[in-house]
C-alpha cells in the first residue's frame, strides 16, 4: 500500500445518494488526473462493488478513452469477483491467496474512506456551534478548540481566559454566547 498515492474526492452535484453516479464521478476524476499528471494507468483497477459499480467505473473510463486497463469488481457480501466480459461472477475459495490479496486492498480502501469521513464529520460537528458566533472563523475556532480541547472546555473557560486568548471584545462575545447555550440546555450538555 503506497499511502502517498491515496486520493479522496468530495462527490459533487448529486442531490441524494447514488452509488453508481458517485462511482462514475470518482473514477473519472481520479483517472483523468492520473492521465494528466502521470500519463500511465495502473496494472489493475479494483472497484468496490458488484456488477453495477463495475459498469459505472467502466463508463467513466470509456469517457477518458481508457480501455486497455483491466478492471474488476469485488462484491463484499459473497466476495464475488466481477469481470467485464463475464456475465456470471467468479467465486474463488475463501482461502485463495488471490482473493485474500483483493480483500486486503479493498479493506484498506474502506479503512481510508471511513477514517476520512469520520475526520470530516468530526470537524463539522466540533466547529459548528462556534461558527455561529460573529468573528469566529475557521482559524479562531481551531485556536479555541486547540487551547480548550472542546466546546465544553470553551464553555468552562473564564471570561478573562477567553479574552486573553482571542481579545477583549470577541472573548466577551464568546463567553456570553456559550453561557447562553449552556443555560438553554439546562446543564450545558447540549453545547458539546
Amino acid at each position: 500500500m503506497r499511502k502517498s498515492d491515496y486520493r479522496s474526492f468530495n462527490i459533487r452535484g448529486l442531490t441524494g445518494p447514488d452509488d453508481f453516479a458517485s462511482m462514475r464521478q470518482a473514477v473519472e476524476r481520479r483517472y483523468r488526473r492520473v492521465l494528466e499528471e502521470v500519463g500511465s494507468m495502473p496494472d489493475l483497477i479494483l472497484v468496490d462493488g458488484g456488477r453495477g459499480q463495475l459498469n459505472a467505473a467502466l463508463e467513466a473510463l470509456a469517457l477518458l478513452g481508457v480501455d486497455e486497463t483491466p478492471v474488476v469488481g469485488l462484491a463484499k457480501r459473497e466476495e464475488e469477483i466481477y469481470l467485464p466480459a463475464r456475465p456470471e461472477p467468479l467465486v474463488l475459495d475463501r482461502r485463495d491467496p488471490a482473493l485474500r490479496l483483493l480483500q486486503s486492498i479493498r479493506d484498506e480502501a474502506h479503512r481510508f474512506a471511513v477514517s476520512r469521513h469520520r475526520r470530516r464529520r468530526s470537524r463539522r460537528t466540533l466547529g459548528s456551534r462556534l461558527d455561529e458566533i460573529p468573528g469566529i472563523g475557521p482559524r479562531r475556532r481551531r485556536r479555541l478548540l486547540r487551547r480548550f480541547g472542546s466546546l465544553a472546555g470553551v464553555t468552562e473557560a473564564s471570561l478573562e481566559t477567553l479574552q486573553a486568548e482571542i481579545g477583549v471584545e470577541l472573548g466577551a462575545r464568546v463567553f456570553e454566547r456559550v453561557r447562553e447555550w449552556a443555560a438553554a440546555s439546562g446543564d450545558g450538555e447540549s453545547a458539546h
